[in-house]
């Protein structure tokens, strides 16, 4: 291959990296051309009250109208709490209903959900949050013998001293707001259940902005 042989072939590789690409498998069914928003929205619109969400050990059980609503909620608040779409949102937790919400709330703002490994250290989950830059972490009090709200305060002692989407922890530079599952309130720390109080107008008319027409 010639050198400017070698220069088209670099070029076309980069234009496609730029573009994108989709790879389609042979199948009898068409690939859904739809998000993880419109998904669920097409849910919600289809089954409003068949059970779309059931927690056993927390006790809840959500239809699809009632958890597409409380995604919308928490995506406002989301984006309310200044994050843009693309900005990276950390969930330490197990299994609940809060994680799931979380999970579709992120991806209905165009956000990008860190999944955090329940058994991770302090170290761990140090590294974790400061490789790739999350902004705004949601974590449960603790799991087994992990006092999780305690290892970021360690991390981070100046949560106790900021307000939500001000913080500024030298050892977690990018992080900004933290968020509590569960529990009495804590210095710091805003309390999933309130987040939908941070879901003004402004807030929601920019999600559905974010929506596909």
């Amino acid at each position: 291959m010639s050198a400017n042989q070698q220069a088209r072939h670099l070029d076309a590789a980069a234009d496609r990296a730029m573009s994108g690409s989709q790879v389609r498998g042979v199948a009898t069914l068409p690939l859904l051309e739809y998000t993880i928003g419109e998904a669920l929205q097409r849910a919600v619109q289809r089954w409003p009250e068949r059970e779309a969400l059931v927690s056993v050990h927390q006790g809840i059980r959500l239809s699809y109208a009632q958890f597409g609503a409380r995604v919308d909620e928490i995506a406002a608040a989301l984006l309310a709490l200044g994050l843009s779409p693309g900005d990276r949102v950390g969930v330490w937790a197990c299994n609940c209903v809060e994680w799931t919400l979380a999970q579709f709330a992120t991806a209905k703002a165009g956000l990008i959900q860190v999944n955090i490994n329940p058994a991770y250290r302090l170290s761990e989950v140090e590294y974790t949050l400061n490789k790739v830059g999350v902004k705004v972490l949601i974590a449960a009090e603790s799991y087994r013998s992990s006092d999780y709200v305690g290892m970021i305060e360690a991390l981070a002692p100046e949560i106790a001293d900021s307000t939500a989407g001000m913080l500024d922890a030298a050892r977690l530079p990018t992080l900004k707001t933290v968020i509590k599952i569960g529990g009495a309130p804590r210095a710091g720390w805003l309390r999933f259940d309130d987040l939908p109080q941070l879901a003004r107008p402004v807030q929601v008319a920019k999600l559905l902005a974010l929506q596909p027409s």
